[in-house]
């Protein structure tokens, strides 16, 4: 099972109010597994980067206006991605941004149900506790000491971790295939046999009667 997991860095909140992309990061993972094929490119958003967002991810226009346009990566980073799943921790920020690059540049958006949000799977196993992503580390013993400010191949790198741990850790199928042997294990217990039945030799009834005839007062016979 293919999947990528992936993380963005923007200008801003909001593309409605013409923020743009300033970084994709992606992993692959295959049956949960990272293979070490990545994809990460920082972009040159095409305008200034406010000062809020420098603060988050420390990219700085002075930085990224020397490195490709979005128009120069989309080929490659949806040949990376492919059709597979993707895994994002709040989903809906980075897919409203990649959708909105698309959109710019007339290509076909990538569908909500695409999107495995980390978060709302976070929320529901966990209600009421925090389900950031540092949140997410510190309860799953993760080491994020690295991640100073943040950077969406770090994050993505983080999150693939995370996404191991919420769907059920080191060894995510280990429940599925404790059901499939106790399935197995009781099938197996409940097989029946016909009965069998067994002609018993006269002198053997004999001898039986002559033990029983020398028992005194035997329990059957005082009832």
């Amino acid at each position: 099972m293919r999947e990528i997991v992936l993380d963005t860095e923007t200008t801003g909140f909001e593309p409605s109010e013409g923020h743009r992309l300033v970084e994709i990061g992606c992993l692959e993972l295959i049956n949960f597994v990272p293979t070490g094929a990545v994809f990460h490119k920082y972009i040159n958003p095409e305008r200034d980067v406010p000062i809020e967002a420098f603060n988050v991810h420390g990219l700085s226009y002075d930085f990224l206006k020397d490195h490709p346009k979005f128009n120069d990566i989309h080929d490659q980073f949806l040949d990376f991605i492919g059709e597979s799943p993707l895994v994002i921790h709040n989903a809906r920020f980075d897919m409203k941004f990649l959708n909105a690059e698309l959109e710019r540049l007339n290509k076909p958006s990538l569908p909500s149900e695409r999107a495995i949000d980390t978060l709302a799977l976070a929320k529901r196993l966990f209600p009421g506790s925090p389900a950031s992503l540092d949140a997410l580390c510190k309860r799953f013993e993760i080491d994020n000491s690295n991640r100073i400010k943040h950077g969406a191949l770090l994050d993505a790198e983080l999150l693939a971790e995370v996404y191991l741990e919420l769907k059920g850790g080191r060894q995510p199928t280990l429940n599925l295939a404790l059901k499939s042997t106790i399935a197995t294990t009781e099938v197996t217990e409940k097989k029946f046999y016909p009965p069998r039945s067994f002609e018993i030799p006269a002198d053997e009834l004999e001898n039986h009667q002559a033990f029983l005839d020398k028992l005194k007062n035997p329990l059957w016979r005082s009832r």
